[in-house]
């Protein structure tokens, strides 16, 4: 029985390794961040060899859902319907401030944080952040997955009901 139980492991360390170096994106671009967002999908910056490269427009083909931008309380459901679209195992990354925490916004329409609609595993803040936090928060997002760190656990916490902003574990490049 222990050597089903090493199989399955390596296996697993297999398969994590492969989708940190696969990871296929759709960016939810909304406000002015897209476009130093460009910027990382330049040569200059080279974002390919993360293996994050291909972004896809449809977020069933995608594993990767980078928020870029303000979130205001009527995109809020469409943010959630996509997020729900996505197949497992997923990750959501919010890019700058105001899809951290909704940034100077602070008015009724502007929500404070995409973490209030979809749980977020890296957090790169800035306004807008430079393409250099952009790779380091990608090169932490792909050491938990490497880890196995977030998504089975979001899962559980899913069906219970509890987010992961709600316990304060969430990492922050900065």
């Amino acid at each position: 029985m222990a050597g089903v139980e090493f199989y399955s492991t390596k296996l697993q360390d297999a398969l994590n390794w492969a989708r940190k170096f696969s990871l296929f994106q759709y960016p939810f671009v909304t406000a002015c961040c897209g476009m130093e967002f460009m910027a990382v999908e330049a040569p200059k910056y080279d974002i390919a060899r993360f293996g994050a490269e291909f972004p896809r427009f449809s977020p069933r083909q995608a594993d990767l859902l980078i928020i870029v931008g303000t979130i205001t309380e009527r995109q809020g459901p469409i943010l959630k319907r996509v997020w729900e679209q996505m197949c497992e195992p997923k990750w959501v990354m919010a890019f700058g401030v105001c899809a951290s925490t909704g940034g100077f916004y602070q008015n009724y329409s502007a929500m404070p944080g995409a973490d209030q609609v979809v749980p977020v595993d890296v957090y790169i803040p800035g306004c807008p952040p430079r393409p250099e936090q952009v790779l380091d928060g990608l090169m932490l997002l792909q050491d938990k997955i490497q880890k196995r760190e977030g998504w089975a656990q979001r899962r559980q916490q899913r069906e219970r009901g509890v987010t992961l902003a709600a316990k304060g574990k969430l990492p922050v490049i900065g």
